[in-house]
């Protein structure tokens, strides 16, 4: 069954568990496992976007993600320290209404998210973690979310199973 996502569910404070809200709009059941929620110095990639200096400090929370027990996904979230730290982001349980919701009641509500899309081939971890030959093309979307000041406080790198993949992006009502 093809597995549809549309970014907008996923940056709007208030709406829970969406990735087992859309697998369960097709018939699926959507779980995710928490593999890491530690501060670590930023990669240079992740201090960019973030607009911090080079290995400041910041909290990555690392998810797989399940779509009828099967690992399609894998999440690597990055928040500054300073918003994330001492917050359930710095934990490995599940957050009670999504880390969106979290960081509105923070202060850090999303004005707008910038992704970007590209495809290769994976590595041998995410040929192991995903369960994939070397030959399975993946798709990578990295997220950058901004408050409406423009300020960067969430960046995500989502890699995913190409296949059965369908992802839409529109603006506007």
């Amino acid at each position: 069954m093809q597995q549809n996502s549309t970014s907008d569910r996923y940056v709007t404070p208030g709406g829970g568990d969406t990735w087992a809200q859309e697998a369960a709009s097709t018939g699926q059941q959507g779980t995710q496992r928490i593999t890491a929620a530690e501060e670590i110095p930023a990669p240079p990639e992740v201090a960019d976007a973030l607009r911090l200096t080079p290995n400041a400090p910041v909290v990555l929370r690392r998810r797989v993600m399940l779509l009828d027990g099967r690992a399609v996904e894998l999440t690597d979230s990055y928040y500054p320290s300073g918003i994330a730290a001492g917050t359930p982001l710095a934990d490995r349980a599940k957050i009670p209404g999504g880390s969106v919701t979290l960081l509105a009641s923070l202060g850090h509500t999303p004005d707008r998210a910038v992704d970007d899309i590209t495809a290769r081939l994976p590595t041998p971890e995410e040929q192991h973690e995903l369960r994939i030959s070397a030959r399975d093309p993946v798709i990578v979307l990295t997220r950058l979310t901004v408050d409406a000041a423009g300020t960067p406080f969430e960046y995500s790198v989502m890699t995913m199973i190409a296949a059965g993949r369908h992802l839409r992006y529109q603006t506007g009502a």
